[in-house]
């Protein structure tokens, strides 16, 4: 592996402060590119990003995002004091943080590799993202969010394939801030096992 993606990998964090920003057209371009030569069940390529751009409709998907959260179904409840979540603050009224651009990316339904499928899209989104100097975070609830009424008339009105279903958003944009430190990694996840 080269140093340069091995340093991406160890320097890119999830931000959720972000400037009113727009991301040049080109460079979005290149995210969404990433994530479309994402690994994929099969090469069966059955997932679909939707790009949300635009302040005032980032605001409206992202507030529904933020509603859909159950602090009940919580195990833990702190994220990060430098860049809080909706777990850490309930002041936080959109699940999308400010960010002028998100990505939702949506899989098949039904199929058993979707979850995975839509989630080695985003982290290809948020290493391609990292590589061109714009911030981003994996944000949960996508089925949760376009399940509800408002949801699905926002999938109606954009024609979305019923036979598909968002798994996860990306949040983009340019952090409003300092950049979080590192945080030390846990031991003890590492099993060595031989037979």
């Amino acid at each position: 592996m080269s140093d340069y993606l091995l340093n991406l990998m160890k320097t890119r964090r999830s931000i959720r402060k972000y400037t009113d920003e727009r991301i040049p057209k080109e460079w979005l371009d290149k995210i969404i590119e990433a994530g479309l030569y994402a690994p994929n069940a099969g090469g069966g390529q059955r997932s679909m990003l939707l790009v949300i751009d635009g302040p005032d409709l980032v605001e409206k998907i992202g507030r529904l995002n933020a509603s859909c959260m159950h602090r009940e179904r919580l195990i833990g409840g702190y994220v990060s004091a430098e860049q809080p979540s909706l777990i850490d603050d309930v002041r936080i009224k959109s699940g999308f943080y400010g960010a002028p651009t998100v990505i939702a990316i949506f899989a098949q339904k039904h199929f058993l590799y979707n979850t995975a499928d839509a989630f080695c899209i985003a982290e290809n989104v948020v290493l391609a993202s990292h590589s061109l100097g714009i911030s981003s975070c994996i944000v949960a609830r996508g089925e949760e969010t376009f399940e509800t009424v408002e949801g699905k008339s926002f999938l109606e009105k954009w024609n979305v394939d019923e036979n598909m279903e968002c798994k996860c958003f990306v949040t983009l944009g340019y952090i409003d801030g300092p950049y979080p430190k590192e945080k030390e990694r846990r031991k003890g996840r590492v099993m060595v096992v031989t037979g």
